[in-house]
């Protein structure tokens, strides 16, 4: 390895430094603040180390890691998302009593799991990628002890990961025993002239581990039951830069392969676009816990990805890249607005929980009420030009079904994030509890500020995207 190579390596480095700094704080002095603080300035230091990178993309680290303009994009956008869980993160935890600052020590390693994923060029990196990701997620998601549904859910998630790992792990041993190689680069180049049972089979057991980390249909089955027992900020993490970095990966992968090439592969992502769309916005319709309606809207929200994803080359990159940012902004603010609500008990995941918000809480209701029609589309809204942009891809590539579906699902989805916004206006009447669970959480500064930066970038998205859309086509929209 050489020093250039440690210096495109430096933006994980830190990653990795800061949580031995944290853990190291802590054997000395235990301050859920500092850990905090650490935390914030490690990413805000990685993310500084990855802009003075920019100019010398790309280059490659041995042949495990590519270090381009998408791996870039999606290691900012995974960094600049960490950012805000971190904060939401300690106002959570500073209302809760126990030793908080491991917390972050998880946090990090899957953040640094996040990044390596969206750089990997083999399936070495990618799994090991995957594995530290995945086993920070395990302890994250049961991080309350006293919790028994947090328990619960990390168990689940730890049973079901397991068990989708052994099928990546399958899917990969069968096309290396076929093809002799584990790099992208060299798999694309060999297999389109190799097309046997054996590649068809490790493939299919590849999509079956992708599919279980990005939750869609038929895989899907995890997440209900983790997004209501992990904490909430938490569950914002891994509804973001867990999924926003195995879609990164699973592009990255397939475009390489040229999906296109492959018309059953590309039936197989199609079934389950259009049953992700179908069973989220169906299962979403049943629900009366807030969390549990952002998990299956979730799926339904990973089945419009999959359509930019099945677009062609020319519309795919910017489709997904832009509707990710906006994916980003709405799901953070939306369980934002959970974590700071939240109490030293409970959190408030029950739509009754949000009756008379709007009169006891008017700022923070316009901020989720905002949250909530950019997940529906809405217009003036970067979730609605993210899904326009996503029509756009399908139309241009001639995906009607998958347009269709998808225009039809939207329109569906609108019922259930309109149940939440209605709950705000009603008044808490006959609720015991309610108000004096929730109207007394104070909101701290730091909080406020993120919800504003997140609204702001909202509004900013959905009214004036040329400049994002530039940024993307300029930085995020090349492999290699």
């Amino acid at each position: 390895m050489t020093i250039d190579d440690m210096f495109f390596l430096l933006p994980l480095i830190i990653l990795a430094a800061t949580a031995l700094v944290v853990m190291l704080s802590i054997a000395f002095y235990r301050s859920h603040a500092l850990s905090a603080l650490l935390t914030l300035c490690g990413i805000a230091a990685s993310l500084a180390a990855l802009v003075k990178a920019y100019p010398f993309l790309p280059h490659g680290v041995t042949t495990l890691l590519i270090f381009d303009r998408y791996a870039f994009f999606y290691t900012g956008l995974i960094l600049a998302a960490s950012f805000i869980v971190v904060v939401l993160s300690y106002g959570y935890l500073k209302k809760r009593e126990g030793n908080n600052e491991e917390f972050y020590i998880l946090l990090l390693l899957a953040i640094f799991g996040s990044a390596v994923l969206v750089s990997s060029s083999h399936f070495a990196s990618l799994f090991l990628g995957l594995e530290i990701l995945s086993v920070s997620l395990y302890a994250l998601i049961a991080y309350l002890r006293s919790s028994n549904r947090s328990i619960e859910a990390g168990i689940k998630y730890l049973i079901l990961a397991a068990a989708s790992a052994a099928f990546l792990l399958f899917g990969m041993a069968l096309i290396y025993a076929e093809l002799g190689t584990m790099s992208f680069a060299g798999i694309a180049s060999i297999a389109p002239g190799t097309q046997n049972v054996f590649i068809y089979t490790g493939l299919s057991m590849i999509i079956v581990g992708v599919g279980f980390k990005l939750a869609v249909v038929p895989f899907h089955m995890w997440t209900p039951d983790v997004y209501e027992g992990a904490p909430a900020p938490v569950t914002a993490f891994i509804a973001t830069v867990s999924k926003g970095a195995m879609f990164a990966l699973l592009l990255r992968y397939f475009t390489l392969l040229n999906l296109h090439v492959h018309s059953s592969l590309f039936l197989i992502f199609s079934i389950i676009a259009i049953a992700s769309m179908f069973f989220g916005n169906l299962l979403a319709l049943f629900q009366n816990n807030v969390k549990r309606i952002l998990a299956y809207s979730s799926i339904a929200h990973l089945g419009y990805l999959l359509v930019a994803f099945l677009a062609s080359r020319t519309y795919a990159f910017t489709a997904v890249a832009f509707y990710l940012i906006a994916y980003f902004i709405t799901t953070l603010g939306a369980f934002g607005i959970i974590t700071v609500l939240s109490g030293n008990q409970r959190e408030p995941d029950k739509i009754e929980d949000y009756h008379g918000l709007a009169a006891r809480r008017p700022w923070l209701s316009f901020v989720f009420i905002a949250m909530l029609l950019s997940l529906a589309g809405i217009p003036l809204t970067a979730g609605f030009i993210g899904k326009f942009y996503i029509v756009r891809a399908g139309i241009g590539s001639s995906l009607w079904l998958l347009v269709v579906t998808l225009v039809i699902n939207s329109a569906m989805g609108l019922f259930y994030y309109l149940r939440i916004v209605i709950a705000m206006f009603r008044q808490p009447a006959g609720i015991a509890g309610v108000e004096d669970s929730f109207a007394s959480v104070k909101i701290s500064l730091t909080d406020s500020m993120s919800l504003a930066v997140l609204t702001f970038l909202l509004l900013w998205l959905g009214v004036y995207p040329s400049m994002f859309i530039d940024m993307i086509q300029m930085m995020g929209s090349r492999i290699g």
